[in-house]
C-alpha cells in the first residue's frame, strides 16, 4: 500500500472506533437505564449519567419541527453532507495527516448520531449530563453523548489546526 493511500485509510480507524464506542454506550444506556432517570452522579451532582432522548440536533435545535421536516433537516440532509465530506476526504490530497484524523473523529460522531436519527424513532440517546453553574444561562449543559463529544472536540481542534496551517503557509510565503 502506498504512503498516500495509507494516510487516508488509517485515520478511518478513528471513525470506526468512535462509531462503535458511541453505539455501544447508547445500547448500554437504553438497556440498563430507564428513560428520563439518573443512573448515578459523580463529584456531588457535577457529572451525572442519565437517559434522555433528543429529537432535535445540538441543544435540541429543531425538536419542535414537524416529523417530516425533522426527517429532512436532521436525517436526510446530514447523511448527504456526511457522504459529501467523505468524498472530499478521499479526493483531497491537501489535508495534513492530523487533519485527516480530526475529520474522521467528526465523521464518526456524525454517523453515530445519524444512526440514532434513522433507527431510533424516540430520538438520539443522550446520557452525559454536566453541571454548568449558570454560565451562558445554563444551570446544566445540554445532555450529550460520545458522538457529540467527538464532533465538538475534533471539530474545534480541526478549526485550530486549519488556522495554524494557514498562518504557517502565509509565514512561509512571506519568507520567500
Amino acid at each position: 500500500m502506498d504512503k498516500q493511500k495509507k494516510q487516508k485509510l488509517v485515520p478511518l480507524s478513528l471513525l470506526a472506533g468512535v462509531l462503535i464506542l458511541d453505539q455501544l454506550t447508547k445500547h448500554l444506556v437504553v438497556t440498563f437505564i430507564p428513560r428520563n432517570t439518573i443512573l448515578c452522579s459523580f463529584f456531588g451532582d457535577f457529572l451525572r449519567i442519565v437517559h434522555v432522548r433528543n429529537l432535535g440536533a445540538a441543544f435540541s435545535f429543531g425538536s419542535g419541527l414537524p416529523v417530516s421536516a425533522r426527517s429532512v433537516l436532521l436525517a436526510i440532509l446530514p447523511v448527504i453532507v456526511l457522504c459529501i465530506a467523505l468524498f472530499i476526504y478521499f479526493r483531497n490530497n491537501e489535508f495534513t495527516y492530523c487533519q485527516r484524523w480530526l475529520i474522521c473523529g467528526v465523521l464518526g460522531g456524525g454517523f453515530g448520531n445519524i444512526i440514532d436519527r434513522l433507527f431510533r424513532p424516540a430520538g438520539v440517546v443522550d446520557f452525559i449530563d454536566v453541571k454548568f453553574y449558570g454560565i451562558f444561562g445554563f444551570e446544566r449543559w445540554p445532555t450529550f453523548n460520545v458522538a457529540d463529544s467527538c464532533i465538538m472536540v475534533c471539530g474545534i481542534w480541526l478549526f485550530i489546526n486549519a488556522l495554524i496551517t494557514i498562518k504557517n503557509e502565509k509565514g512561509t510565503e512571506n519568507d520567500k
